[in-house]
Formats: structure tokens, sequence, C-alpha cells
């Protein structure tokens, strides 16, 4: 051993930025129907598109990453679980929040 504790992992650069994006979040957003590593599955995908799209991150970047972690969950039928163009104004605004925080994270 080179005198770490084996037995701690640090965060990897994704968490730590997956964890960014989460405390920008509103807390009354985190979806609470879900569990501790479903969330943190949730805000890695959010941190994945902080990396590739940065601050040109969109509502539709980020409705995607939204349908890809419902599909990992077995909630395929979801009625949200289309195109965001085919969304109504309402559920398209669901998703700015979430950009703003990514956006709060690549910033700062």
């Amino acid at each position: 051993m080179n005198g770490s504790d084996a037995s701690v992992t640090e965060p990897t650069y994704v968490d730590t930025l997956a964890a960014r994006i989460r405390e920008a979040t509103p807390s009354d957003l985190i979806p609470d129907d879900a569990g501790e590593s479903e969330v943190r599955q949730l805000f890695r995908l959010y941190a994945l598109l902080a990396l590739v799209r940065g601050r040109d991150v969109s509502a539709a970047d980020v409705h995607d990453a939204w349908s890809v972690w419902m599909l990992g969950r077995g909630e395929g039928d979801h009625e949200s679980i289309v195109p965001f163009v085919a969304l109504d104004d309402a559920a398209q605004e669901q998703d700015d929040p979430f950009v703003r925080a990514i956006r709060a994270a690549v910033a700062g």
C-alpha cells in the first residue's frame, strides 16, 4: 500500500461535476421517487452534458439525458419520453432549471 486507505475512493472528475450540478439544482426538483444511486446516475448524465456541451447545453439536451435515465429505470412508457419538440411548452420549461444548474456548474 502507498499509505492511503484503500477503502476510501476519491470522487472522479465526473462525480465532482455531477455534485456541483446537483448543488445548483433546486432541492424540490431532485427526483424523490428514485433511490440515491439512480439520482447519482441522472446527475452523471448531466455532468456528461456539461463536459461535452458546456455552456451551450440546451433544454433539449437535458430532456434527452433525462429520457435515457428514465429508460434505464425501466420507465420507457412515460408520456414525456418523446422528442423535445413534441413536448408542450409547460413540459419543455421543466428542463430549464437543470440547464441553469449545468451552466452554473460549468461557470464556476
